[in-house]
């Protein structure tokens, strides 16, 4: 038996993905996506014993789990019921550049990006890689960046108890660039919540 302990950081997704119910869970999630790939891979013509395509459905399967759908088995409340305890009041906490990926539910085409998040805290602190879990949480699951956004914030004014949150996301969509190249945008959407959505001044620092 190994004797190596499990991080923090570890443990937090370990917990959620325990607690959490959803589409994603269970362990066959895998194999029924293999198994509707294999039929899209069929219904386009493709041959299935080619080299190429032997092991795709099982590859996409997988990654769908792990990277698409995963999101879903995530807890927010999870995430973020475990302060930081014994710190002196902050004013503000801002985390910028935390890279997301997520998948457009109304092409099926994936996006990319980098978000800022930032809150005004209330009596409890959180630490910063629990941002990015729960950045995770709502962007690796079949959403839009707009929701992903609003999600974002709106946990951490329910489960951290903040005076107030933010959240600024730029994105790049395939389902913008792929249609024709025509595209080279960048979507760039912003929530706040709270004293945020009064003070500019403090707004204005999560866009510079």
């Amino acid at each position: 038996m190994s004797s190596q302990r499990e991080s923090p950081h570890e443990a937090v997704h370990a917990e959620a993905a325990s607690e959490a119910t959803g589409p994603a869970e269970g362990p066959g999630v895998a194999e029924a996506i293999a198994a509707a790939v294999t039929g899209l891979l069929r219904a386009s013509g493709q041959d299935l014993s080619h080299k190429d395509l032997a092991d795709t459905p099982t590859r996409v399967g997988r990654l769908w789990r792990d990277q698409f759908l995963c999101g879903e088995r995530m807890d927010p409340a999870v995430i973020l019921g475990d302060p930081v305890e014994g710190e002196a009041p902050t004013s503000l906490v801002i985390i910028r550049d935390l890279p997301y990926h997520g998948m457009c539910p109304h092409h099926l085409l994936p996006y990319v990006g980098r978000a800022t998040v930032a809150y005004l805290p209330g009596t409890q602190l959180v630490g910063f890689g629990r941002l990015g879990d729960l950045v995770n949480c709502y962007t690796r699951r079949l959403t839009l960046q707009e929701r992903a956004c609003n999600d974002i914030v709106d946990a951490l004014m329910a489960h951290l108890d903040a005076r107030g949150a933010g959240c600024v996301m730029v994105g790049e969509h395939m389902c913008l660039r792929i249609p024709d190249n025509r595209h080279r945008a960048q979507v760039v959407t912003a929530s706040f919540r709270g004293e945020l959505q009064q003070r500019t001044e403090l707004q204005d620092r999560l866009w510079s």
